[in-house]
């Protein structure tokens, strides 16, 4: 069957964040906290994963939290805190933090993502994001040159629900007038990105550049779908 829209997760797919535990000391030190960017490093995604377990794909975690993306991510940041037994910070380090990684200067655009992204609508194809993010993410992939490649972003923050859920995958089909079987999405998440897109109906790839999915990279995604495009035609 001819595929028609790839959609993509975002961060660890198209975007990465260099040095995250050391952007996190950064900012904290200017506000009197000191912490070791290596134990911040470890501790992120420990407090992302509790905290994701906490809540329900069904509704976003950012519009569940009664003060919004920012509430959300002042507790990401305490908590992140507590586990690296660091003080607690004060809500002017923590929105320092939201409105930093706001900024194309936090994040890096995976190599050769803008070429591969204009190579497959060259061949017609529709793009989308998918993702779980707040509403800082269209004026981010604005700023980073990357948000003229998509036809539509379902994002968790706007749609209402998160990956795995099929709610922001349907989201993303219903804005690219595309049925689920014609489209392909990738992302670096068996559950979120994988799953998720299995259970909406859709064909999925899992990158992972140790080795372990069915990319190690982006730029190897043009030749795998022209290839299965051929087989299939």
């Amino acid at each position: 069957m001819k595929l028609e829209a790839v959609t993509f997760d975002v961060t660890h797919t198209l975007l990465s964040c260099p040095a995250l535990g050391q952007q996190y000391a950064e900012v904290l030190a200017r506000h009197g906290i000191e912490v070791a960017a290596g134990d911040v490093e470890a501790a992120i995604p420990l407090v992302w994963q509790e905290l994701a377990c906490a809540a329900s794909p069904a509704r976003d975690r950012f519009v569940n939290h009664a003060n919004g993306a920012r509430g959300f991510w002042r507790h990401f940041v305490e908590r992140t805190c507590e586990l690296v037994d660091a003080p607690r910070p004060t809500a002017f380090a923590a929105a320092e933090l939201f409105d930093r990684f706001a900024q194309p200067a936090a994040w890096v655009v995976a190599p050769g993502t803008r070429e591969m992204l204009a190579g497959l609508r060259l061949a017609g194809l529709k793009l989308a994001v998918i993702s779980n993010w707040d509403q800082r993410l269209p004026l981010l992939l604005e700023r980073l040159e990357l948000a003229d490649f998509f036809d539509t972003f379902a994002i968790s923050a706007i749609v209402g629900a998160e990956k795995p859920h099929p709610r922001i995958f349907e989201s993303a089909l219903a804005d690219l007038g595309v049925t689920a079987e014609r489209a392909l999405h990738v992302g670096d998440s068996r559950r979120d990105d994988v799953e998720g897109a299995l259970g909406a109906g859709m064909q999925a790839l899992l990158l992972s550049p140790s080795g372990q999915g069915d990319l190690r990279s982006l730029v190897e995604l043009p030749a795998l779908l022209f290839g299965e495009r051929s087989q299939a035609g």
